[in-house]
């Protein structure tokens, strides 16, 4: 394991001041840089190293260099001297710290077990905080073994008195039920043979939207809800610890989970029932969504392939209605046949009438009808079950009639009648469209209004949908459809300064509109001033105003850059994959992050550490373990599956990730790279996967099957977040996400975008959190600019054509407490970004709040479009920005080959580790490929070939000299030929601004 240098520069940390040349005093050679090194050691990390490994290259190199030592002396100094025992007492007593006493070890015990259910219950959290707390007693923590042994211990006592209390809050009842998910029940139905344990329909993920669907999560739920687990009892548990919980069942063998101690058994059981009671339940309203759209979808597309198959355009009608008119009128006695036929033939006339039913009341009348029929004959028997599983509620009055609506069907479900008794009160405002009403209400013998059951059914379910997807109607016992009430921080009035303050936003409406209103007055004013002499863009009187912009230039690849890349393929020719994926872990020691979710590992780091490497790389290219496990010889599959069931989840995936991010920013030359970014460029890829499941969908933009990964990608290749989406969820969303949640050392003050990654809302909502949207416009030549201040129409004579009405700042005034609320909820995260966002959709567009966040949102895109159109640079900054994310995409074909680059899994959990062992690989090979670069330009014949061009073109993403193929044999004794740092004098001679 390598030591985590977070914050400074490493030459920074590894810097000799007198006090501590000092210390050294006489000390030569060997001993001098022994000493130097374990005395930076504790003062960065308040403790020593206990082997060599732990101190990396860079840092020895750097140390060595002070005090003029070579910097191979280190391997050859001796641990186990008596000398290393007196350095390390000099070093402590100089330092103000003494060694741990036992007193010192049973107190840090008792406060550790203070600190489990703080830092849920992470053994790395809490080493961590273990090691902080020595560090402020001054004191020298114990030796990483028996500091790690009493972490666990720690843990294990607290979660034995935890699962002790648990048990004896379980009913009797509910204690035999759990434990007979284990086992599995004798039914007459399978012939008097043993059937499935019930929790292994429960590990099964939804499949796709289907009424067997539907039937199946709803059988799931009533198995759950039958267990009657106590509603408060997992109050105390942190969320993190109860999904904990949830993957170790998810991931341990049936008979492993009967082996467990009573208490810790009911324990795992229940803690997965409450999770999965929770999932289930949100996969029964993304059934019932999606159910109630392919009603409509597939009507519309059947009567839509009925009508084209019948259907002839008639050109020229109104010559065709004078002629008729015409000759009517000559013979007005006459027949049809002889006095209209010969002007306008009969098939013509069969063609208009087509053409009516196709395109008037007609045609929704026929599509109406095909939906009833397709309801009454096949959706309708989900109605039921759907009602008796979920529980519906609203916090809004004006959605009360669909709830309304509900509880009147729930009590006509068995009802043979067509039509409502007369004495019962339908709503039909706010539930039945005015589309619908004519096939809704209809007039009996008496011509007396009735409502008609089963299509005031379809009006509700449909009303429902819609009340769903924006959270205006949520659900009991849900999680992302939960009460959006809960989605909000509910001590948001009492900390209402700090929050605030977070966002680095005034208090202050009136101050917050004056900054905005600010930006966007200069904006406007300096593009409406500049509009003459910039050659790239005009605006145009015609069809109401356009604006129009004349594209970049292409640019082609710098030469230099070429010539490097092939230089590359030269020195490292056709080098595996894998190698790099080993590579990137010597020097990282990212495996580390790989935990069982277990209690406890069997197998030795070393052996761990070749096996996740595999899986990874197996995972990553979709070639699957078996293929891994045939190019090894002491590795078999099933070993590989242990590793890939017990270590690999999303959370200890990302952590890698984040440590090999980190690793790459910080291995950077300024000289080569600048000195840091600030910006990320984020768009969506498909991947084709497969359907039996609510994750994949069938998307006319993509033509195809599949699943969306939304990545964020910094401006030099290496991808910060990545995630899981369907084709036509939110990208906003996914863009908000990102930024917030990538956990790396990155700062994000910049997100490029294409058209589908903005909005107003998310303009509102990105200047709130404190970070700056940059759309590439796809429609530019349809943008409208609104005006700052009402009353002056005169004002930007140059940009009258394309300006529209003033913004509404008394809106956004009375709005603006509660724009900080969500956007405090999005910095928090007590809820995603798409639950939050759901809220905010043209479904949703009475919602003031709502409101308020687009007009925000105009002012605020006006400012960026006067920037953006005004600005060369800004243009070719996003196109830059965005070709880097395109070139990601680009890679993920290559080394995403197997099986096709088809995603070949239902189970969420499984795309989800395809997509970030994807992330993973690509990042460690932008990693290695950094070093190469860097180690290239470390001499100068090649450095005076970088020119302006070829710095602001050069990437590490590049894969000419990579091979992703073949066998699979992986030697963690070799190592790729790569120098760990650019030599002193030759690095400064590159520019500090880089790129």
């Amino acid at each position: 394991m390598r030591v985590e240098l977070a914050g400074e520069d490493v030459d920074d940390r590894w810097i000799l001041n007198a006090s501590d040349r000092a210390l050294l005093g006489n000390k030569t050679g060997i001993t001098r840089l022994g000493f130097a090194i374990l005395l930076k050691m504790f003062q960065i990390n308040g403790r020593f190293p206990y082997r060599l490994e732990e101190v990396s290259v860079a840092a020895v190199e750097a140390i060595a260099s002070q005090i003029e030592v070579p910097a191979e002396a280190w391997r050859r100094y001796d641990w186990r001297s008596r000398a290393v025992a007196y350095h390390r007492a000099q070093i402590r007593n100089a330092l103000g710290f003494r060694e741990a006493t036992l007193d010192d070890t049973e107190a840090l015990e008792r406060w550790l077990k203070g600190q489990v259910s703080v830092l849920e219950h992470r053994p790395d959290r809490l080493l961590m905080a273990a090691r902080e707390r020595c560090r402020s007693l001054h004191i020298e923590p114990p030796s990483p073994d028996r500091l790690d042994r009493l972490v666990r211990s720690v843990i294990h006592q607290h979660e034995e008195v935890w699962c002790d209390g648990l048990l004896a809050r379980l009913p009797a009842a509910t204690s035999a039920g759990l434990d007979a998910l284990l086992k599995a029940p004798h039914s007459a139905a399978t012939g008097g043979k043993d059937s499935r344990p019930p929790l292994i329909a429960l590990r099964a993920g939804a499949g796709q939207a289907s009424l067997q669907s539907v039937v199946e999560e709803a059988d799931k739920l009533a198995c759950i809800r039958a267990l009657e687990l106590p509603a408060d009892l997992f109050t105390a548990l942190p969320s993190k610890v109860l999904l904990a919980y949830r993957r170790r069942v998810a991931a341990e063998e049936l008979h492993e989970l009967r082996r467990h101690p009573r208490p810790l058994r009911l324990t795992l059981l229940a803690a997965f029932c409450h999770v999965r009671g929770r999932e289930i339940t949100d996969a029964l309203v993304d059934l019932l969504i999606a159910m109630v759209h392919r009603i409509g979808a597939t009507a519309e597309k059947r009567v839509e392939s009925e009508l084209i198959a019948d259907l002839k355009r008639v050109a020229g009608k109104p010559a065709l209605l004078f002629k008729l008119a015409a000759a009517s009128l000559a013979k007005p006695d006459d027949t049809v046949r002889a006095v209209v036929f010969p002007v306008v033939d009969e098939q013509t006339l069969r063609d208009l009438v087509a053409e009516g039913e196709a395109t008037g009341p007609m045609y929704r009348h026929h599509l109406q009808s095909v939906i009833r029929g397709s309801y009454r004959s096949h959706y309708r028997r989900m109605l039921p079950i759907v009602l008796g599983a979920l529980t519906f509620r609203s916090n809004n009055q004006d959605h009360r009639p669909v709830l309304d609506a509900l509880a009147l069907v729930r009590r006509h479900l068995d009802s043979k009648l067509q039509c409502y008794p007369l004495e019962e009160t339908v709503p039909l405002d706010g539930v039945v469209p005015i589309a619908w009403r004519d096939a809704v209400i209809e007039r009996d013998t008496r011509d007396r209004c009735r409502i008609n059951r089963i299509t005031y059914e379809i009006c509700a379910l449909q009303a429902l949908r819609e009340r769903l997807r924006c959270k205006e109607i949520w659900v009991e016992g849900a999680d992302r459809y939960r009460n959006p009430d809960e989605d909000l921080p509910t001590d948001f009035e009492i900390r209402r300064d700090e929050y605030y303050a977070a966002l680095g936003l005034p208090q202050d409406a009136d101050a917050f509109i004056a900054r905005v209103q600010s930006d966007m007055t200069e904006a406007l004013a300096t593009f409406d001033s500049g509009l003459a002499a910039n050659s790239y863009v005009r605006i145009l009187k015609r069809r109401g105003g356009r604006i129009a912009l004349t594209p970049l230039e292409k640019q082609e690849e710098p030469a230099g850059l070429a010539a490097l890349k092939a230089e590359i393929g030269r020195r490292w020719p056709m080098t595996s994959l894998l190698d790099m994926l080993k590579e990137a872990d010597l020097r990282i020691g990212f495996t580390n992050a790989f935990r069982t979710v277990t209690d406890h590992e069997n197998l030795s780091r070393a052996t761990l550490q070749e096996r996740l490497l595999l899986c990874l790389n197996g995972i990553g290219t979709n070639t699957g373990l078996k293929r891994m496990a045939a190019g090894q010889h002491d590795v078999t599959y099933r070993d590989l599956l242990y590793v890939r069931r017990r270590f690999i989840t999303r959370e200890s995936l990302r952590e890698a990730i984040a440590q090999v991010v980190n690793a790459t920013l910080r291995v950077r030359h300024p000289g080569i790279w600048g000195e840091g970014t600030t910006a990320c460029a984020a768009d969506s890829k498909q991947f084709g996967a497969w359907d039996q499941n609510l994750m994949t969908e069938w998307h006319v933009r993509y033509g195809g099957r599949g699943v969306m990964i939304y990545w964020h990608v910094e401006r030099h290749s290496t991808c910060i977040y990545s995630q899981l989406k369907t084709p036509s969820s939110s990208e906003v969303a996914a863009m908000i996400e990102g930024v917030l949640r990538h956990c790396t050392e990155m700062e994000v003050q910049k997100a490029y975008v294409d058209s589908h990654g903005q909005s107003d809302v998310a303009f509102a909502f990105c200047h709130l959190l404190g970070f700056h949207l940059l759309p590439r416009l796809k429609r530019i030549h349809a943008q409208r600019l609104y005006r700052p201040i009402v009353g002056k129409p005169d004002a930007y004579p140059e940009l009258q054509p394309v300006l529209s009405r003033p913004i509404d700042w008394d809106l956004i005034r009375r709005q603006y407490n509660e724009m900080v609320k969500f956007a405090t909820a999005l910095r928090l995260g007590t809820a995603a970004a798409t639950d939050i966002l759901r809220r905010f959709t043209r479904a949703n567009l009475q919602h003031p709040t709502y409101r308020a966040l687009i007009e925000l949102g105009k002012a605020l895109r006006t400012t960026f479009l006067c920037r953006y159109l005004h600005r060369m640079e800004l243009r070719r900054e996003i196109h830059e920005g965005l070709n880097v994310v395109e070139s990601w995409n680009g890679a993920n074909d290559f080394i995403l080959y197997g099986r096709g680059g088809e995603i070949a899994t239902n189970r969420l959990e499984d795309q989800e580790a395809t997509m970030l062992a994807l992330q993973l690989l690509q990042n460690c090979m932008v990693y290695v490929n950094t070093l190469m670069l860097q180690r290239v330009l470390s001499e100068p014949i090649w450095l005076e070939r970088m020119g302006v061009n070829e710095r602001r073109a050069i990437t590490p993403l590049f894969w000419g000299h990579v091979n992703p193929y073949g066998t699979f044999q992986l030697d963690m004794a070799t190592r790729l030929p790569l120098e760990p740092s650019m030599p002193v004098g030759l690095a400064a001679q590159l520019p500090l601004n880089g790129i």
